[in-house]
């Protein structure tokens, strides 16, 4: 075997694996703070409700009927009906399908987007690290909620306009968690090792940068995940949302807010469904944070 194919062998070798450690990081955070379960079961419970929303609504979500209108909740509508006789159940469990895909959605987009920009301006430096992160610090000094209505306001009320409008908000944040640990992990000596190699840029950035600050852009996904939902059921109440009759969970309080004398759970329900999300993503966020991070677990 050639010096080369030595040198790379020990790399590969003496190369972490964060994912490994992350897992049973995770895992062992999870078991100390027992909330984190909680979080992760409720979340995953509204996961599957909207995945299996078609097998769990008892009506079709905007079928009407006048003549049962307000209805109080009873053993056939168990959270009630709404103005237009639809059952709340029904739209509550397709609601939450508009709310996790925008969420999710936008998320991802965000989390790709803002990481590739963070790890570029942390590996560049210089001139193109401050102009980059000058220009993350003018989207951060827009509060998220303004700077989505804006953007929603511009474009149009669709679910592509609302999750584009949530991502372009949610960038900044990532690229700033994302460039901080980038410039600590190249300077470390297997990325040195990689560059003696000759490694490309984007080789070194993907393969053996990215494993390494993941965990801390994942406490921050989750994290911004609720703030994504919150923020689609804000443009939904203000009208900027998805068009009706589409359920979603805004939309619900926005129509209950009008009858909020007469029938409170209509808009009741719909946000104690969005406490409930928002709170179990922040107990999970609060369970990966501990695996990431060392004063959390007692490390020097």
């Amino acid at each position: 075997m050639n010096a080369a194919g030595s040198s790379e062998g020990a790399l590969r070798t003496a190369a972490p694996s964060p994912f490994a450690y992350f897992a049973s990081a995770t895992l062992k955070a999870f078991n100390t703070n027992k909330t984190s379960w909680i979080g992760l079961v409720v979340f995953l419970i509204v996961v599957v409700a909207a995945i299996l929303a078609p097998v769990l609504a008892p009506f079709d979500p905007n079928d009407q009927n006048i003549l049962e209108k307000l209805r109080a909740p009873t053993l056939e509508h168990w959270l009630g009906t709404d103005s237009f006789g639809r059952d709340t159940l029904s739209r509550l469990v397709f609601g939450a399908r508009i709310s996790l895909i925008i969420g999710v959605v936008s998320t991802l987009a965000a989390m790709v987007i803002g990481t590739a920009i963070g790890m570029l301006a942390g590996w560049h430096g210089g001139r193109l690290d401050t102009v980059t992160m000058q220009a993350m610090d003018v989207l951060l000094a827009f509060p998220s909620l303004i700077l989505g209505l804006i953007l929603v306001a511009m474009l149009g009320p669709s679910m592509v306009n609302i999750i584009i409008a949530i991502a372009l908000t949610s960038i900044p944040p990532f690229a700033r968690i994302a460039r901080a640990p980038t410039i600590a992990v190249k300077e470390r000596e297997f990325v040195d090792a990689g560059r003696a190699l000759g490694y490309s840029d984007t080789r070194l950035l993907v393969v053996h940068i990215l494993p390494n600050i993941l965990p801390e852009i994942l406490v921050m996904g989750s994290l911004w995940l609720a703030n994504a939902i919150r923020t689609e059921a804000s443009l939904a109440f203000v009208g900027l949302g998805v068009k009706p009759p589409t359920a979603t969970w805004g939309g619900m309080i926005r129509e209950g807010f009008e009858n909020i004398l007469d029938s409170y759970w209509l808009a009741l329900v719909p946000g104690v469904a969005i406490l409930f999300v928002i709170f179990a993503l922040n107990l999970l966020g609060d369970g990966l944070r501990d695996a990431i991070d060392p004063k959390l677990k007692g490390e020097t």
